[in-house]
């Protein structure tokens, strides 16, 4: 091990260790959580929680916060740029991170997403590439429609999608309902989850 990376883990682990020295708990994205303990101690809590990285358009982006705190709520780790991206972090590595990273996909296709060009479209074709490597019978990437759009036909004509209206909270719960059911099955699999 090189004299630099040594001392960078040095570094980090000071940060922790002062982080946690003063009440702060520190998150460790895809390892877990040091929370403070008593007497100087600390406490660690794995994540193994499935991650759920949301995609979405700016201006639906208070649909995509409405999934986020009906995943979170649900037990998921949803990932929404919004909430994990850091100031000056490199975030185009980043979600693409994420997205490597995550148990589950969910596109939130709408009027305006479908015919606006950006970052959007880049994340569900990179998705759908990672979706590629996922055995064949297990879920990965999830449409859900936030209206009265339409689904690009290179998705819609190979991966069923889920409405989120009229009834929002119907949708939730189907989209739910298959990330816990794959959650089951690759437990009876013995598959590892990512993240």
């Amino acid at each position: 091990m090189s004299k630099q990376v040594s001392s960078l883990r040095r570094r980090v682990a000071r940060i922790v260790r002062h982080a946690l020295e003063h009440g702060t708990e520190v998150e460790i994205d895809g390892l877990g959580t040091f929370l403070p303990g008593r007497n100087q101690g600390f406490r660690f809590i794995a994540q193994t929680k499935s991650r759920v990285f949301i995609a979405y358009v700016e201006e639906d982006l208070a649909a995509a916060k409405k999934l986020y705190a009906a995943f979170e709520q649900r037990g998921f780790r949803p990932w929404l740029d919004r909430r994990k991206l850091l100031p000056g972090q490199n975030w185009p590595r980043a979600i693409e991170t994420a997205i490597q990273a995550s148990n589950f996909f969910v596109a939130c296709f709408s009027q305006r997403s479908t015919c606006k060009r950006g970052t959007f479209h880049s994340e569900l074709r990179f998705a759908l590439n990672c979706a590629a490597q996922v055995p064949l019978d297990e879920i990965f990437f999830i449409p859900v429609r936030l209206d009265r759009c339409v689904i690009p036909r290179d998705i819609s004509r190979k991966i069923q999608y889920v409405d989120l209206f009229p009834n929002w909270r119907d949708g939730v719960r189907t989209v739910v309902g298959v990330m816990k059911k794959q959650e089951e099955n690759r437990k009876r699999k013995h598959l590892p989850l990512a993240g």
